[in-house]
């Protein structure tokens, strides 16, 4: 998917110095491996702190892995956003040494985003589904960019 307009919009580049200037991305390790055209992919280790009573990943941090994967992937049509609202559809136990979250744009306007998202644990080098979101994500007008 192009963006809408000729505003500026996200691009991986750009979105690794976001991240780096983000507190809670780089608190829990996001690393985005793919951002433009409507689509994002990132990973996220999963640490110790970062999972529940039972040993694997936090739903919080499930959750947090498929918005940033609607929203990063919104950003590459819209430029700079926030979640507006979202539905998280926890599949299956995150268990694994990171996740992956795939998000991607399925309408754009100028106002609101359209976008879904599905998180994979990996373990062992194999996916399991563990999560699925749709999220409506709504453009804030500025291009995306780290603090000065």
């Amino acid at each position: 998917m192009e963006p809408i307009d000729d505003r500026p919009v996200a691009t991986l580049e750009i979105m690794r110095e976001v991240i780096k200037a983000s507190p809670f991305n780089a608190l829990l390790g996001a690393e985005i491996l793919e951002c433009g055209k409507g689509i994002a992919e990132l990973q996220l280790p999963i640490r110790p702190e970062l999972t529940q009573h039972h040993g694997f990943a936090h739903g919080a941090v499930v959750g947090c892995v498929a918005d940033n994967a609607c929203a990063w992937a919104a950003a590459s049509v819209v430029g700079d956003v926030v979640t507006a609202e979202y539905k998280l559809h926890l599949l299956a136990p995150a268990i694994g040494d990171r996740l992956i979250g795939r998000g991607r744009v399925i309408r754009a306007s100028s106002r609101l985003v359209t976008a879904s998202s599905d998180v994979y644990a990996v373990k062992d080098g194999k996916e399991r589904h563990v999560a699925t979101m749709l999220a409506t994500i709504m453009p804030v007008g500025r291009p995306p960019r780290a603090k000065e």
